[in-house]
């Protein structure tokens, strides 16, 4: 594939802090190749404080569109020049789109998210009682999904209490059908939890082995849902937990690909084949 680039081929990549796990890179240019498209997806691993030079740097060079992962999907709103209503909804951008020179932000993370519940566990929603777990930007994501979903009540924990009652109060107005309330981990959370039927984690916890301490995923009903969406490694201890109580989980793989499916629409008008980023994604996290 890529000795056929040429000063032609459309750049698109990934931008982020730390970026050396991610698996976007591989599901992108997949689809690319299989959709017969002169273009390439990179990494690159942008520093916070370079942030907005990198942005800017997006521009100057002609990046067709890029994702956006840890720790930029907030960060990043200020230099984008305007938001789609996915992303003015969640204040927070995972996708960009270069259009003529205009760096237009997207938020295709709650998308994903729903489409992984529904594909894997066919969950929706509507009507249920939801814990996140985390008050960045693919919290806000997955909380302005999920209240558009139809979500009865959302609890909100996370090591910040400042940041959990920012998201609430930003969300509240927005979504007035969604119960919001911020949930200290422990005592304060149990009781939650036990009328949980979905519980999210957002935030990096897992990817290096932490343990989400606090979070008592005994006081779950057997049928409840535990959704990390930590991809690396495949099995977080959050999962490893969920699994010894018996109750479904999964990891992020298959929001990975849902939002990526719908980011590439957003750069090049289509969808790649269905389920290929998903396979590839299996492919490579199977033992």
């Amino acid at each position: 594939m890529f000795s056929s680039l040429s000063g032609s081929s459309g750049v698109f990549g990934i931008i982020g802090h730390p970026v050396r796990h991610t698996l976007s890179p591989v599901m992108q240019n997949a689809a690319m190749q299989a959709c017969g498209l002169d273009g390439v997806f990179v990494p690159f691993d942008v520093q916070p404080e370079r942030l907005g030079e990198a942005v800017a740097g997006l521009r100057a060079l002609g990046v067709r569109g890029v994702n956006v992962t840890i720790p930029h999907k907030t960060g990043v709103v200020p230099y984008l020049d305007g938001l789609d209503e996915s992303a003015e909804a969640a204040g927070a951008v995972n996708t960009i789109s270069n259009e003529d020179g205009r760096l237009v932000g997207y938020n295709t993370d709650g998308g994903g998210l729903l489409r992984s519940l529904a594909e894997d566990f066919t969950f929706t929603p509507e009507n249920s009682t939801v814990v996140i777990i985390g008050a960045g930007g693919a919290a806000r994501g997955a909380v302005a999904a999920i209240c558009r979903a139809g979500a009865r009540r959302i609890a909100i924990a996370n090591r910040s209490k400042d940041r959990a009652t920012a998201l609430v109060t930003a969300m509240e107005g927005r979504y007035p059908g969604t119960i919001l309330a911020v949930a200290d981990y422990g005592e304060q959370l149990t009781p939650i939890l036990r009328e949980a039927d979905l519980v999210v984690n957002t935030t990096s916890l897992g990817m290096n082995g932490e343990v989400i301490a606090g979070l008592e995923l005994e006081a779950l009903d057997r049928d409840a849902v535990v959704y990390d969406m930590v991809y690396a490694p495949p099995v977080t201890p959050l999962l490893q937990q969920a699994q010894r109580l018996g109750l479904r989980h999964a990891n992020g793989l298959g929001m990975l690909a849902a939002q990526g499916e719908l980011a590439f629409r957003i750069w090049t008008g289509i969808l790649p084949p269905l389920g290929l980023m998903k396979r590839v994604l299996a492919g490579i996290s199977a033992p």
